[in-house]
Protein backbone atom coordinates (compact mmCIF):
# COMPACT_ATOMS: atom_id res chain seq x y z
CA UNK A 1 0.00 0.00 0.00
CA UNK A 2 0.97 3.53 -0.11
CA UNK A 3 -0.22 4.89 3.04
CA UNK A 4 1.98 7.39 5.57
CA UNK A 5 5.46 7.17 5.67
CA UNK A 6 5.14 3.81 4.21
CA UNK A 7 4.33 5.31 1.11
CA UNK A 8 0.67 3.26 0.44
CA UNK A 9 -1.81 5.59 -1.67
CA UNK A 10 -4.73 3.89 -0.06
CA UNK A 11 -4.60 5.68 3.56
CA UNK A 12 -3.65 9.41 3.21
CA UNK A 13 -5.85 12.35 2.80
CA UNK A 14 -6.09 15.01 -0.03
CA UNK A 15 -5.05 17.31 2.65
CA UNK A 16 -1.83 15.31 3.80
CA UNK A 17 0.07 14.59 1.21
CA UNK A 18 2.80 12.18 1.13
CA UNK A 19 4.15 11.71 -3.02
CA UNK A 20 3.30 10.22 -5.62
CA UNK A 21 4.50 9.42 -9.55
CA UNK A 22 7.63 11.59 -8.34
CA UNK A 23 10.62 12.70 -10.42
CA UNK A 24 9.45 14.73 -13.31
CA UNK A 25 6.62 12.41 -14.79
CA UNK A 26 4.72 13.87 -18.06
CA UNK A 27 1.33 14.46 -17.90
CA UNK A 28 0.01 12.09 -20.15
CA UNK A 29 -4.08 11.95 -21.97
CA UNK A 30 -3.94 9.29 -24.65
CA UNK A 31 -2.24 5.00 -24.99
CA UNK A 32 -1.83 4.14 -21.62
CA UNK A 33 -3.37 7.03 -19.49
CA UNK A 34 -6.80 7.22 -21.33
CA UNK A 35 -8.17 4.36 -19.29
CA UNK A 36 -6.57 5.44 -16.38
CA UNK A 37 -9.32 6.68 -13.36
CA UNK A 38 -9.57 8.49 -9.74
CA UNK A 39 -10.80 7.00 -7.05
CA UNK A 40 -11.76 8.74 -3.54
CA UNK A 41 -13.07 7.42 -0.34
CA UNK A 42 -14.90 8.76 2.57
CA UNK A 43 -12.14 8.83 4.90
CA UNK A 44 -10.04 10.91 2.61
CA UNK A 45 -8.45 8.23 0.65
CA UNK A 46 -7.34 8.03 -2.64
CA UNK A 47 -6.30 5.76 -5.30
CA UNK A 48 -6.04 5.07 -9.07
CA UNK A 49 -7.09 2.54 -11.41
CA UNK A 50 -7.61 1.10 -14.69
CA UNK A 51 -11.09 0.61 -16.94
CA UNK A 52 -11.05 -2.79 -18.34
CA UNK A 53 -14.93 -2.02 -19.64
CA UNK A 54 -17.23 1.15 -19.31
CA UNK A 55 -18.34 -0.08 -16.01
CA UNK A 56 -15.70 -2.11 -15.39
CA UNK A 57 -12.65 -0.85 -13.12
CA UNK A 58 -9.29 -2.95 -11.51
CA UNK A 59 -7.72 -1.55 -8.73
CA UNK A 60 -5.43 -2.67 -6.15
CA UNK A 61 -7.79 -4.17 -2.90
CA UNK A 62 -6.14 -1.96 -0.44
CA UNK A 63 -7.54 0.86 -2.34
CA UNK A 64 -11.65 -0.13 -1.51
CA UNK A 65 -11.18 -1.49 2.10
CA UNK A 66 -14.25 -1.95 3.93
CA UNK A 67 -15.87 0.24 6.45
CA UNK A 68 -15.32 3.37 3.85
CA UNK A 69 -17.91 4.49 0.69
CA UNK A 70 -15.78 4.97 -2.16
CA UNK A 71 -16.86 6.88 -5.32
CA UNK A 72 -14.95 7.00 -9.03
CA UNK A 73 -13.77 10.94 -9.59
CA UNK A 74 -14.78 11.73 -13.18
CA UNK A 75 -12.45 14.62 -14.43
CA UNK A 76 -13.22 16.27 -17.57
CA UNK A 77 -11.09 19.64 -18.25
CA UNK A 78 -14.38 21.24 -19.30
CA UNK A 79 -16.48 20.32 -16.36
CA UNK A 80 -16.12 20.34 -12.70
CA UNK A 81 -14.84 16.42 -10.94
CA UNK A 82 -18.38 14.80 -10.87
CA UNK A 83 -18.35 11.94 -8.37
CA UNK A 84 -19.54 8.73 -9.90
CA UNK A 85 -21.52 5.94 -8.16
CA UNK A 86 -19.90 2.36 -7.77
CA UNK A 87 -22.68 -0.79 -6.96
CA UNK A 88 -20.03 -3.09 -6.24
CA UNK A 89 -17.07 -3.83 -5.24
CA UNK A 90 -14.98 -7.37 -5.35
CA UNK A 91 -11.98 -7.99 -3.62
CA UNK A 92 -9.70 -10.82 -3.99
CA UNK A 93 -10.83 -13.55 -1.18
CA UNK A 94 -6.77 -14.29 -0.26
CA UNK A 95 -5.92 -10.23 -0.15
CA UNK A 96 -4.13 -9.84 3.23
CA UNK A 97 -4.32 -6.05 3.74
CA UNK A 98 -1.14 -6.67 6.84
CA UNK A 99 1.43 -8.24 3.90
CA UNK A 100 0.33 -4.93 1.76
CA UNK A 101 1.67 -2.87 4.48
CA UNK A 102 4.70 -5.22 5.12
CA UNK A 103 5.78 -4.82 1.42
CA UNK A 104 5.39 -8.37 1.43
CA UNK A 105 3.21 -11.05 -1.38
CA UNK A 106 -0.22 -10.75 -1.52
CA UNK A 107 -3.62 -10.78 -4.10
CA UNK A 108 -3.97 -7.02 -3.95
CA UNK A 109 -6.60 -6.94 -6.73
CA UNK A 110 -10.08 -6.09 -6.42
CA UNK A 111 -12.99 -5.48 -9.45
CA UNK A 112 -15.28 -2.42 -9.50
CA UNK A 113 -18.56 -2.28 -11.16
CA UNK A 114 -20.17 0.96 -11.90
CA UNK A 115 -23.04 1.94 -11.50
CA UNK A 116 -23.37 4.23 -14.95
CA UNK A 117 -20.54 3.17 -18.11
CA UNK A 118 -17.87 6.02 -18.39
CA UNK A 119 -17.05 8.07 -21.18
CA UNK A 120 -14.17 5.85 -21.48
CA UNK A 121 -11.74 3.49 -23.99
CA UNK A 122 -11.26 0.36 -21.87
CA UNK A 123 -7.61 -0.96 -21.61
CA UNK A 124 -6.75 -4.52 -22.96
CA UNK A 125 -6.28 -7.05 -20.22
CA UNK A 126 -2.78 -8.77 -21.00
CA UNK A 127 -3.17 -12.61 -22.24
CA UNK A 128 -2.61 -15.33 -20.15
CA UNK A 129 1.65 -16.20 -19.71
CA UNK A 130 4.78 -13.47 -20.71
CA UNK A 131 7.44 -14.06 -18.25
CA UNK A 132 8.88 -10.93 -16.80
CA UNK A 133 12.70 -10.82 -16.74
CA UNK A 134 15.06 -7.64 -14.79
CA UNK A 135 15.65 -5.40 -17.36
CA UNK A 136 12.09 -5.52 -19.12
CA UNK A 137 10.20 -2.34 -19.68
CA UNK A 138 6.39 -1.43 -18.66
CA UNK A 139 4.53 1.71 -18.23
CA UNK A 140 3.06 3.33 -15.20
CA UNK A 141 0.33 5.64 -15.26
CA UNK A 142 -1.78 7.22 -12.26
CA UNK A 143 -3.47 10.28 -10.67
CA UNK A 144 -1.17 10.51 -8.08
CA UNK A 145 0.77 13.90 -7.08
CA UNK A 146 3.99 15.05 -8.81
CA UNK A 147 5.77 16.83 -6.12
CA UNK A 148 6.52 15.33 -2.76
CA UNK A 149 4.35 16.80 -0.18
CA UNK A 150 2.59 18.84 -2.63
CA UNK A 151 -0.93 17.75 -2.43
CA UNK A 152 -1.85 20.22 -5.78
CA UNK A 153 0.34 18.49 -8.13
CA UNK A 154 -2.31 15.43 -7.61
CA UNK A 155 -5.25 14.89 -10.25
CA UNK A 156 -3.79 14.77 -13.29
CA UNK A 157 -2.54 11.34 -14.95
CA UNK A 158 1.02 11.00 -15.65
CA UNK A 159 2.60 7.82 -17.03
CA UNK A 160 6.58 6.85 -16.63
CA UNK A 161 8.59 3.98 -18.16
CA UNK A 162 9.80 2.03 -15.50
CA UNK A 163 12.24 -1.29 -15.42
CA UNK A 164 12.32 -4.80 -13.81
CA UNK A 165 14.35 -4.98 -11.50
CA UNK A 166 16.05 -7.79 -8.65
CA UNK A 167 14.72 -11.30 -9.68
CA UNK A 168 10.68 -10.88 -11.27
CA UNK A 169 8.31 -13.49 -10.74
CA UNK A 170 4.42 -14.32 -10.72
CA UNK A 171 3.67 -13.16 -7.10
CA UNK A 172 5.62 -9.87 -7.18
CA UNK A 173 7.93 -7.61 -9.32
CA UNK A 174 9.91 -4.62 -8.47
CA UNK A 175 10.03 -1.47 -11.22
CA UNK A 176 13.11 1.30 -10.77
CA UNK A 177 14.01 4.70 -12.83
CA UNK A 178 16.13 2.87 -14.92
CA UNK A 179 18.49 6.23 -15.14
CA UNK A 180 18.67 5.95 -11.05
CA UNK A 181 18.18 2.23 -10.23
CA UNK A 182 15.88 2.76 -7.19
CA UNK A 183 19.77 4.30 -5.41
CA UNK A 184 18.51 7.91 -6.28
CA UNK A 185 15.29 9.71 -6.02
CA UNK A 186 13.99 9.23 -8.97
CA UNK A 187 10.60 8.57 -11.01
CA UNK A 188 8.21 5.85 -9.44
CA UNK A 189 4.70 5.48 -7.71
CA UNK A 190 3.47 6.47 -4.82
CA UNK A 191 0.62 8.30 -2.73
CA UNK A 192 -2.60 8.30 -5.28
CA UNK A 193 -0.94 5.91 -7.35
CA UNK A 194 -2.13 2.95 -6.17
CA UNK A 195 -4.03 0.52 -8.17
CA UNK A 196 -2.64 2.62 -11.26
CA UNK A 197 -2.09 -0.10 -14.21
CA UNK A 198 1.38 -1.57 -15.17
CA UNK A 199 0.80 -2.24 -18.95
CA UNK A 200 3.51 -3.74 -21.64
CA UNK A 201 3.41 -3.45 -24.79
CA UNK A 202 1.56 -6.43 -26.58
CA UNK A 203 1.51 -6.65 -30.07
CA UNK A 204 2.23 -2.54 -30.21
CA UNK A 205 -0.39 -2.12 -27.90
CA UNK A 206 -0.72 -1.47 -23.86
CA UNK A 207 -1.91 -4.11 -22.24
CA UNK A 208 -2.54 -4.39 -18.53
CA UNK A 209 -0.14 -6.85 -16.58
CA UNK A 210 -0.05 -5.37 -13.17
CA UNK A 211 -1.66 -3.03 -10.44
CA UNK A 212 0.80 -0.64 -8.54
CA UNK A 213 0.53 -1.74 -4.74
CA UNK A 214 3.44 0.14 -3.07
CA UNK A 215 6.70 1.95 -2.73
CA UNK A 216 9.76 3.19 -1.31
CA UNK A 217 12.14 6.29 -1.45
CA UNK A 218 15.65 5.64 -2.57
CA UNK A 219 17.36 2.66 -1.41
CA UNK A 220 14.64 1.35 0.42
CA UNK A 221 13.98 4.06 2.12
CA UNK A 222 10.14 5.16 3.45
CA UNK A 223 8.72 7.32 0.75
CA UNK A 224 8.30 7.75 -2.60
CA UNK A 225 10.90 7.56 -5.97
CA UNK A 226 12.89 4.61 -5.18
CA UNK A 227 11.33 1.15 -6.16
CA UNK A 228 7.74 0.61 -7.03
CA UNK A 229 5.76 -2.82 -6.18
CA UNK A 230 3.56 -4.06 -8.49
CA UNK A 231 1.38 -7.20 -8.03
CA UNK A 232 1.30 -9.02 -11.54
CA UNK A 233 -2.26 -9.99 -12.46
CA UNK A 234 -0.66 -13.33 -14.17
CA UNK A 235 -1.92 -15.38 -11.01
CA UNK A 236 -4.85 -13.87 -10.51
CA UNK A 237 -6.26 -13.25 -14.48
CA UNK A 238 -8.97 -16.15 -14.37
CA UNK A 239 -10.26 -14.66 -11.32
CA UNK A 240 -10.71 -11.42 -12.77
CA UNK A 241 -12.63 -12.93 -16.08
CA UNK A 242 -14.53 -15.04 -13.55
CA UNK A 243 -15.18 -12.45 -11.30
CA UNK A 244 -16.28 -9.29 -13.76
CA UNK A 245 -19.01 -12.03 -15.85
CA UNK A 246 -20.35 -12.90 -12.42
CA UNK A 247 -20.87 -9.14 -11.36
CA UNK A 248 -22.56 -8.58 -14.87
CA UNK A 249 -19.36 -6.85 -17.21
CA UNK A 250 -18.05 -9.55 -18.87
CA UNK A 251 -14.87 -9.28 -20.61
CA UNK A 252 -14.18 -10.20 -24.48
Amino acid sequence: MICGGVALACALAWSHPAAAMVGGAQPASDGAARAVVMLTGSHGTFCSGVALARDLVLTAAHCVLPGADYKLVELDAARPPALKDLATIVRHPEFDVTAVLRHRVTADVALIRLAAPLRIVPAMLAPPGGAVAAGDRFVVAGYGLAARGDGKTGGTVRAATLVATGTPGTLQIRLADPATKGERAGLGACTGDSGAPVYRDVGGAPAVIGVVSWSTGPGNSEGCGGLTGVTPLVRYRGWIVEQAAKIGSPLP
